[in-house]
């Protein structure tokens, strides 16, 4: 299928890590910047290297500000799998399109960029001369260049067997980098609160990201236990509310998850978190709730529920102590689901974890994070297609014609 000619290419350099969770991300967020994933992109699996038809620069920076599995997007000038065809393509690529880079006034420097193999300096600086037939005239400055252009070489995903040549040679100019600097800032081993199934921040960004989160959205964590889920969605401008059971936990009291730490202390909360990171404007509140007994009055209020409920548990009715009882795993998602399909807006998405043991069943397509040989979770994303106009509707768990359809539980 052509792509349309308003479209430009550009190169992704994406993260080896979480791959199975990139696509989906990419094409959130691509959603959510007005841009749209076609079957006529190009994507490479495993590969670090995907190339995209974008509408603008604009959208492809927006999708840098959000994204956490891509490290750069550049503008694909050329492509080639030798050097002899990535100078062919650069030569056909539109003189209009290179000379405001390239002209006199400008400054701009040249990165070699390479995956599974590392290269001399001589060898770098040979792949540069190489390029001097590309029309710069502007001075090289290695320090603050206005341009960033990059030579980027795939050498395949095997480490043992690093061919001579590269399979893929691409080169482009620098249009921005993704957060991954996010996973590092929001570790939860920094974070002034934590319980002992934290949700990694790497993993909290990427699920915000999956349910399209935006600045004065409301998102709901019915199963919020420490907030990490919050803190992600209000990193991006949401206003973030959560319920649990747990009233310990909601309250930041008992028993530290920390080493060396015996217990909490006075100001070990949620919205501590939250301040902690200068987003505790965005705190709306935290509650202690029953999940399987809902009590919110019929409304839509939320953009977003976002949500990992690791262990399962619910209040019982003979006493206030929450206490371990039977919550069976399909009733827990069925009462999920109608909860979204009767809080979300239209659009809004419901993105959550789901507990799978494998040798049940084969599992076509997932994203999945592995615990064990036979134990995985896989992240479930839903949008609310259509209002709920009649309690029958809800008598069994939806489907693609129902109230809530799933969209993305695909690599």
């Amino acid at each position: 299928m052509a792509l349309p000619s308003s479209l430009n290419r550009y190169l992704l350099l994406m993260a080896q890590e979480h791959l199975e969770f990139r696509l989906p991300e990419i094409k959130s967020l691509l959603s959510l910047f007005g841009g749209q994933f076609t079957s006529s992109q190009e994507t490479y699996g495993k590969s670090p290297f995907w190339i995209l038809s974008i509408p603008s620069e604009d959208i492809a920076r927006n999708l840098m500000k959000r994204t956490v599995c891509a490290k750069s997007i550049f503008e694909l000038w050329g492509h080639g799998k030798s050097p002899e065809e990535l100078y062919s393509s650069l030569k056909n690529y539109p003189v209009e399109k290179m000379v405001p880079f390239l002209h006199s006034d400008s400054t701009y420097k040249i990165k070699i960029h390479t995956f599974n193999k590392t290269l001399t300096q001589e060898e770098k600086v040979k792949r540069i001369d190489a390029l001097e037939f590309l029309p710069f005239e502007g001075k090289v400055n290695l320090k603050k260049p206005q341009h960033i252009f990059s030579v980027l070489e795939d050498y395949g995903l095997d480490p043992n067997h690093i061919p001579e040549n590269p399979h893929n040679i691409y080169f482009g100019r620098w249009i921005a980098d993704g957060q991954r600097e996010l996973i590092e800032s929001y570790s939860v081993k920094k974070r002034h609160f934590i319980g002992n199934t934290s949700m990694d921040a790497g993993l909290s960004f990427i699920m915000a990201n999956h349910g399209k989160v935006k600045e004065n959205d409301i998102v709901f964590d019915p199963f919020v236990g420490t907030g990490g889920l919050l803190v992600a969605s209000a990193h991006f401008g949401a206003y973030v509310y959560g319920t649990d059971i747990d009233y310990n936990t909601v309250h930041g009291l008992g028993k530290a998850s920390r080493k060396n730490q015996k217990w909490r202390g006075p100001d070990e909360n949620i919205r501590a978190n939250l301040r902690q990171y200068g987003l505790e404007k965005y705190y709306l509140d935290v509650l202690v709730s029953d999940a399987s007994k809902p009590s919110w009055r019929k409304g839509t209020f939320f953009d977003a529920i976002i949500t990992d409920r690791k262990f399962v548990f619910i209040q019982n009715p003979e006493s206030h102590v929450p206490v371990s009882l039977s919550y069976h795993l399909s009733d827990m998602f069925f009462d999920l689901l109608n909860f979204a399909a009767e809080t979300l807006v239209l659009g809004g998405r419901l993105v959550y974890w789901l507990p799978v043991y494998t040798p049940e069943y084969v599992i076509l397509m997932s994203i999945r994070e592995l615990l064990s040989e036979v134990k995985s979770k896989m992240v479930i994303t839903c949008w609310k297609a259509l209002r709920k106009e009649a309690e029958d509707d809800f008598k069994r768990i939806p489907s693609t014609d129902n109230k809530v359809k799933c969209i993305m539980n695909v690599a």
